[in-house]
């Protein structure tokens, strides 16, 4: 697969990290606009909302964060999924280059998701009682590191130069027509004839 030119490269790579940090943006204004909906009395588009996010969180109330009196289009520790993820893709061209498409050793992610997954194991083992605030930092720590994986094979993408296509093109087709393909342009190939049993 071939890849763009430099400045080109710069222009893809820039464009893509502005969409994915736009998207971000929308989606914590939905979460944190479903609520909003609800008080300010337009409930269809509140409850359109929590109905989308249904369909990646339980959001129990119990398990979320408030705001105007009704719970977060999702749970505490999805928004800190969110909310981490959002704020490290948005300054990620601060700390990495848009056009390396390096990713980590996955031991880190691994070492991120590690406190999230202690945190969820202490109560429902019944040791200890987790709060909002240990569900949104733990998952906001699993968050952030995971733009480190995810936004390099985007940036790949981005990087790549999808009008090229000559891979695919056969090698064996001829420069000049194909007269070459015609049937009676192949060589014959051994008939079976001459043994009847083989005959279909």
């Amino acid at each position: 697969m071939h890849y763009v030119s430099q400045v080109g490269s710069t222009r893809r790579a820039s464009l893509m990290w502005a969409v994915i940090a736009t998207g971000c943006l929308i989606t914590i204004a939905l979460i944190l606009g479903a609520p909003l909906a609800l008080e300010s009395g337009h409930p269809f588009f509140g409850l359109t909302i929590y109905r989308t996010f249904s369909y990646l969180c339980h959001q129990i109330p119990e398990r979320s964060f408030f705001l105007a009196g009704h719970p977060f289009a999702v749970c505490s520790r999805c928004f800190g999924i969110y909310s981490g993820f959002a704020t490290a893709a948005i300054f990620y061209p601060l700390f990495r280059s848009l056009k390396s498409i390096d990713t980590p050793s996955r031991k880190w992610l691994f070492l991120a998701a590690a406190p999230m997954a202690i945190d969820f194991s202490v109560e429902f083992l019944g040791l200890a009682q987790n709060t909002h605030l240990s569900r949104f930092v733990t998952g906001a720590l699993l968050g952030s590191v995971a733009v480190l994986y995810v936004m390099p094979g985007l940036m790949d993408l981005s990087l790549r130069d999808w009008t090229r296509n000559s891979e695919l093109k056969p090698t064996n087709v001829p420069a000049h027509g194909t007269s070459e393909l015609l049937p009676e342009n192949f060589p014959a190939a051994p008939s079976d004839y001459s043994a009847p049993h083989r005959r279909i």
